[in-house]
């Protein structure tokens, strides 16, 4: 019988998520699941360690730590049009309030005992983003008689940006990759680096 017929109900029954079959569901609303259960599997799998990654790797606090023009970079993309914001990440002033030290720059001898100071300073688990040539290897000043080849050779580094200087999209492409290396972590001792460092491209 139609519902708009003369002596009809008056109204549709309800629908089911699972079909377009009207299935009449009165007396039976204990047996419902919420609206959000019906579309999610019934068990959740999973470890504390996948977990805990998981909150980690969306809510990277960075260090503003701006030594040369590649700071600018980093400046633009924590900005409106970029906005790291959407990544979880938050600027902090303090190295203890960071576990992110993006290297913007070029790094002399005279600036290398401040990084590892700054970076000893920093709470576990924290990581290194090299952020641009002069971070990554030199740059224009490799084997310079006062630059740094590399704050690797000062601190370990998880992700290595490219660029003269890079993008800001490139930038976000590394804290990406190094989303990717926080969740693969296994084991409280995973998170000192215990993986080889990747390359943004």
């Amino acid at each position: 019988m139609d519902v708009n017929e003369p002596g009809g109900a008056g109204r549709e029954a309800p629908r089911t998520w699972l079909g377009t079959a009207p299935v009449d569901l009165e007396g039976r609303a204990a047996e419902m699941l919420p609206p959000l259960a019906q579309h999610l599997p019934g068990v959740f799998t999973g470890t504390v360690q996948s977990l805990v990654n998981w909150a980690r790797s969306n809510s990277l606090w960075y260090m503003t730590f701006g030594i040369a023009c590649c700071a600018i970079e980093m400046m633009a993309t924590g900005g409106p049009k970029y906005d790291f914001d959407r990544f979880g990440m938050v600027p902090r002033a303090s190295p203890r309030q960071s576990d992110l030290m993006i290297v913007a720059g070029t790094v002399t001898e005279k600036m290398a005992p401040r990084v590892k100071q700054l970076y000893e300073q920093m709470s576990e688990p924290r990581w290194v983003l090299a952020l641009g040539g002069c971070a990554s290897n030199g740059g224009p000043y490799h084997e310079g008689y006062n630059v740094v080849d590399g704050v690797d050779k000062i601190v370990p580094v998880d992700i290595y940006v490219p660029g003269c200087p890079p993008r800001p999209e490139a930038l976000l492409h590394g804290i990406m990759l190094l989303q990717e290396k926080i969740l693969r972590l296994q084991g409280p001792g995973a998170a000192e680096h215990g993986a080889p460092a990747a390359a943004a491209r």
